[in-house]
């Protein structure tokens, strides 16, 4: 078969594809490759919903690495969440509806690396408030493909030591 997937879990790794001799890294490559290989399930997001949580990832990361409180990443990261829990609201339970598309399929390793390392470093925790983030990252976490591919939290946290200890 021309198609092989191997599966990096270590922090810093990124899944790859081998397709027709060729590894390939970027993950909306691997999507499109998959969705054109084998359509169905569609993974396609539809335009409307597609940058959602596009900058979730960013917010995450300075607050994560952010040594002055007051400097407002903490409010930047809340209010991305908040965007992101109202679009679920009113769209969920997944970003374009009941099924899972490739933006949720993005956001999960996200979603996940914030969970783990805002607890560890920050002691902090997407508020409780934010039902259907909540919600959301149980059903992505819960996902088989999910399970089988993340990267154990010790592995997580160690990868991203030091980055936030620098």
């Amino acid at each position: 078969m021309a198609l092989e997937v191997a599966v990096k879990a270590a922090v810093g790794k990124v899944p790859v594809i081998k397709f027709d001799d060729k590894w390939i890294s970027d993950s909306d490559v691997i999507v499109g490759i998959l969705e054109e290989k084998y359509p169905q399930p569609s993974l396609v997001t539809p335009p409307e919903s597609a940058n959602v949580g596009s900058k979730l990832f960013g917010a995450f990361v300075k607050f994560l690495k952010s040594k002055d409180p007051n400097d407002g990443s903490e409010q930047a990261l809340l209010a991305e969440l908040k965007d992101l829990d109202e679009h679920l609201k009113n769209h969920g339970p997944f970003v374009a509806g009941e099924k899972v598309t490739a933006v949720d399929l993005s956001l999960a390793p996200k979603l996940y690396h914030l969970v783990i390392t805002l607890e560890h470093f920050k002691n902090w925790t997407i508020p409780q408030d934010l039902a259907h983030v909540h919600n959301y990252t149980k059903l992505l976490f819960s996902l088989e493909s999910f399970e089988k591919t993340k990267a154990a939290k010790e592995y997580v946290i160690a990868g991203w030591a030091p980055k936030v200890n620098a």
